[in-house]
């Protein structure tokens, strides 16, 4: 794992830090074609111990040249395949990298012609951007991956994970942490996809906060919110019994 950028900013709640980290997994994701789509198809394919999946390209444009954030997808979808991926290599991957940050790291997938196969049909760099469980099971239904390949600009719903609770002033007079934004969009460049955003609340009181704007990243990373004075989190006093 590398460190792309780390940035710090002082409040009237103290000095708070920002982290910020990238991943890219050494796991190659293999997947076969599956020439046909449905339900019945499907289920067969989870019986056989596969999960279904499809990978597009899919690029953002900017709507308004004068607002940074007005992001909206593109009508053009190519190099979109219909896959099936093997269920114990995805749950191996997802074990490994944590769940939350599944989706904010890049996969090499390489598409062989048939399972066992030599023939590689088609390869590249993949980011999954929605996995689809079963909501009593907690099985995997469903994959979606988009190609990551550099020189691309992909949305990103990056996880923030704070830290320094413990030596947290507001928390240790007996507040609580508000954990606002559990994640934050991004338009990144395909090299450069965040893992995850480190928020240090270590030197927070009872009433400070983080906001957004709070938050300097990598300079080629677009916050994808037009109010950046929304909270990520805030110490809140605990109410008291009256």
């Amino acid at each position: 794992m590398s460190k792309w950028w780390r940035a710090v900013a002082t409040t009237a709640g103290g000095l708070r830090s920002t982290e910020v980290t990238s991943r890219r997994s050494y796991f190659t994701i293999q997947a076969i074609p599956r020439e046909v789509s449905g339900r019945r198809v499907s289920s067969r394919d989870r019986a056989q111990g596969r999960i279904p999946a499809v990978v597009f390209s899919q690029n953002y444009v900017q709507s308004k040249p004068e607002d940074p954030t007005s992001i909206v997808s593109s009508s053009s979808v190519s190099r979109k395949f219909l896959l099936t991926t093997e269920r114990k290599q995805i749950k191996t991957i997802i074990d490994s990298v944590d769940l939350p940050f599944f989706c904010s790291t890049t996969f090499p997938l390489q598409i062989r012609a048939g399972s066992g196969s030599s023939t590689l049909l088609e390869s590249g760099k993949v980011l999954p951007i929605k996995i689809h469980k079963d909501e009593e099971s907690g099985k995997i239904l469903n994959l979606v991956f988009v190609w990551a390949e550099d020189g691309t600009k992909l949305r990103v719903d990056v996880p923030v994970v704070f830290k320094g609770e413990h030596e947290c002033p507001g928390l240790k007079k007996g507040g609580y942490l508000n954990k606002i934004r559990p994640s934050l969009k991004f338009l990144c460049p395909a090299e450069n996809i965040p893992q995850k955003i480190e928020v240090d609340i270590s030197q927070l009181d009872v009433e400070d906060k983080v906001s957004l704007h709070d938050i300097d990243v990598h300079p080629t990373w677009k916050l994808l919110s037009k109010n950046e004075a929304i909270p990520v989190c805030k110490v809140k006093a605990t109410p008291v019994d009256s």
